[in-house]
């Protein structure tokens, strides 16, 4: 698997829980708003990959000091090989949460089914209407990504769903239009827009303040009440 780096000490969604960011590269989508530019497009993902033995050195070392190991991307489901990856990380002890954009619904059954994570956090880019203009593309079609829904839906695994939301690309009708696709959901993030200085799109997206925010997720709320804002 190509894994570009690893972020050292972040908290992973369970509290209390200290985990390191195991950081896999490219992805299938261009959402102009995502943070990490230098995993996604093919011109700036670095080649100097890390080896299984330095990742795995790397956790060896680190079992009593770390409770858990979070894997993103780019998209860690591009990789075929990552169930064999996560059961050598399960086999360490660790816990693990796997971020996805949702649109490898096979693979994704095939970890869940193996138990070989403890948490899903799934991407919810926008509105099912806006869905392929929000990820980059003129044409989309959203069955991966609603049959990988539906799965964490179903309740087979601990699972969170969020969505970035920008000033220009998220409204207030989209955000609620993506509340009631997701309906029944056990926890949705509002994750407020970071400009990370390293954008797939450089320029012209900005921010909702945090009373925006709050707003927008007071409106989601009347169609999934455990919604919450996130990093404001």
């Amino acid at each position: 698997m190509q894994i570009t780096g690893i972020q050292k000490l972040t908290l992973l969604d369970y509290p209390g829980t200290v985990a390191c960011t195991v950081f896999t590269a490219g992805c299938n989508f261009r959402c102009p708003f995502c943070h990490n530019a230098m995993l996604v497009l093919p011109e700036q993902i670095t080649q100097d990959y890390l080896t299984d033995d330095e990742v795995f050195d790397f956790l060896r070392r680190r079992r009593g000091v770390l409770d858990g190991v979070a894997v993103t991307g780019g998209e860690p489901l591009l990789h075929k090989d990552i169930p064999e990856f996560l059961e050598r990380v399960k086999e360490l002890g660790y816990k693990i949460k796997l971020d996805t954009n949702g649109s490898n619904p096979a693979l994704l059954r095939e970890i869940v089914e193996k138990k070989l994570v403890d948490r899903v956090a799934m991407d919810i880019k926008n509105s099912p209407e806006l869905y392929a203009e929000t990820i980059g593309f003129e044409h989309f079609d959203l069955a991966p990504v609603e049959e990988s829904k539906n799965l964490l839906l179903s309740g087979s695994m601990d699972y969170e769903f969020r969505t970035t939301v920008v000033k220009g690309i998220h409204t207030r009708e989209s955000l609620i239009e993506a509340a009631k696709w997701i309906r029944g959901a056990k926890e949705y993030y509002l994750q407020q827009f970071k400009d990370s200085g390293n954008l797939v799109l450089g320029e012209g997206l900005s921010a909702y303040d945090e009373k925006q925010m709050r707003a927008l997720a007071d409106a989601v709320r009347e169609y999934i009440p455990a919604v919450e804002v996130r990093g404001v």
